[in-house]
């Protein structure tokens, strides 16, 4: 059953990503039918993976400035993150390969994906693919950082695992993806 009739799409701004305003008709559950306006901002789809290395319990991740946390009252503006990227015109596993050598340094072998999710579906379009992957100190190949020709000045962290998790209590991490990650290998033993 058909019950989205999308009336008309509107372009808002067209400058760093697309925001569109979307008019639509919807048949509720119970038969009624409404029309709505909703924004809906399109950034593509991305990736993001949790390095993780069993021997030394350790986890990698990026802190990195976001100026939408700024306008919202993180004084500094920087986020400790799980590394990330969108897929351009990638395959989630292409995408996260190439983001982790750019942004970490290292060059990782084996990815898992553990799942998918929509990571703010009430007005960001973005699927997120999530991703899993040991690695050990001999798979660095340079300090990462990011790319400078797309103005990513990235530190990367090497962190205990049981530091990482205290730092979600503690809310020094508070990135929704990245708290998921930690999650994940905490609740399937990768650690262990």
């Amino acid at each position: 059953m058909k019950n989205i009739n999308i009336l008309n799409t509107q372009i808002l701004s067209d400058n760093w990503y697309t925001l569109k305003k979307v008019s639509f008709e919807i048949i509720r559950l119970d038969g009624a039918k409404s029309i709505l306006e909703r924004e809906a901002y399109d950034r593509g789809n991305g990736a993001t993976i949790l390095l993780y290395n069993k021997e030394y319990k350790t986890v990698v991740l990026t802190r990195q400035f976001r100026i939408p946390t700024f306008i919202n009252g993180n004084e500094t503006g920087y986020l400790i993150e799980c590394c990330a990227g969108l897929l351009d015109k990638d395959n989630a596993e292409d995408c996260i390969r190439r983001e982790t050598e750019e942004e970490t340094g290292f060059r990782i072998d084996h990815v898992e994906k553990v799942f998918e999710a929509y990571m703010s579906p009430g007005s960001v379009t973005e699927l997120l693919y999530f991703f899993v992957a040991a690695y050990s100190s001999d798979m660095k190949l340079h300090n990462g950082g990011g790319l400078k020709e797309e103005n990513e000045y990235i530190e990367v962290l090497e962190l205990p695992f049981e530091k990482a998790l205290e730092m979600i209590k503690s809310g020094e991490i508070k990135d929704g993806k990245t708290i998921m990650l930690l999650q994940y290998a905490l609740l399937n033993g990768l650690m262990l």
